[in-house]
């Protein structure tokens, strides 16, 4: 069993026993789920298959490594997919099996498009990156390289991660709440932090700076009983991933941010984006909205009504 498992099944079995951590440990599991790169997105905002591709090339030549996750350890073949949309601000799980339900169906090969997941394998154990013309971008095996193969075997299941060119990444009802640019007053602990980082990504800094006081009370050395760790309460393993350092404030805001503006594309919601953040977006996906664990359940109207009161007395 994989950390990333262990950790959902974790979540799982603390949320059908109604149990729930202090706030300081609200969503330390929650980035065990999806990684982030310190690759920016597209300044469009709206990321393309051909985006994928280009992010998945930049990886070729990388040893196969299992249960690798990181270019200078090596990759295995999610590992890969999952790295490959983290530099783009998109959150995946960690496994093949949970990948494979991502996003939405694909009925067949020739209807796929660059970017698509192609997965092998019943139950799925492998899976690789559609780059078109029927290649995809992938790391095979122990031995190997990641590398631009043929498909030669029929996909068990090809799933689609990023909206179609004629959706709006962001619907209006949430650009109006988290993504509404707006100025923080001093009044804030890391006001300039949230600031900043929300500029950047396109997002409210009350939504940042609501998460942080619903994670850590503002606190940059608070540390989770689940490891989670500063500001923000990211995992250790989570924060290698993001290329950022837990601790630090600026690099934690950063990685949140980016955490937060990927699962607001992926889910087009602001509820489900947070859900995201505390869960992980593969539980998000596997239950069709907020997963039914108590302390997600929990966590998502408090980080709203975090929002509203820091509106409400003018810091956003």
């Amino acid at each position: 069993m994989t950390v990333l498992n262990m950790q959902t099944r974790i979540a799982e079995i603390r949320g059908m026993m109604g149990l729930s951590r202090p706030p300081a440990a609200a969503s330390g599991d929650a980035f065990a789920a999806a990684l982030e790169s310190t690759t920016a997105t597209p300044e469009s905002g709206a990321v393309t298959g051909a985006d994928v591709v280009s992010a998945a090339r930049k990886y070729l030549g990388t040893p196969y490594v299992f249960g690798g996750n990181t270019p200078e350890r090596g990759l295995d073949c999610s590992g890969l997919v999952q790295r490959v949309y983290a530099d783009l601000g998109v959150g995946l799980p960690r496994v093949a099996r949970d990948q494979a339900r991502a996003g939405t169906a694909v009925a067949s090969l020739a209807q796929a498009r660059p970017g698509d997941l192609l997965a092998f394998g019943s139950p799925v154990d492998h899976i690789g990156i559609y780059a078109g013309d029927g290649r995809m971008i992938v790391a095979p095996h122990s031995g190997d390289v990641v590398k631009v193969q043929e498909v030669t075997t029929t996909p068990t299941a090809i799933r689609r991660i990023l909206p179609s060119a004629t959706e709006p990444l962001v619907p209006t009802s949430v650009a109006a709440s988290a993504m509404r640019p707006a100025a923080l007053t001093g009044n804030v602990p890391y006001a300039d932090l949230f600031q900043q980082a929300a500029a950047q990504y396109n997002l409210s800094p009350a939504l940042l700076a609501a998460v942080a006081k619903v994670e850590s009370g503002f606190n940059p050395s608070a540390v989770s009983r689940a490891g989670a760790q500063g500001l923000m309460q990211i995992m250790p393993a989570t924060a290698r991933g993001l290329g950022v350092d837990a601790l630090d404030p600026r690099q934690a805001v950063d990685g949140a941010a980016r955490l937060l503006s990927g699962n607001l594309r992926r889910f087009g919601d602001l509820d489900l984006a947070l859900a995201a953040y505390n869960a992980g977006g593969g539980a998000v996906s596997r239950y069709g909205g907020i997963p039914p664990f108590p302390e997600t359940q929990a966590y998502v109207p408090k980080v709203k009504a975090a929002m509203a009161q820091l509106t409400s007395r003018g810091f956003a």
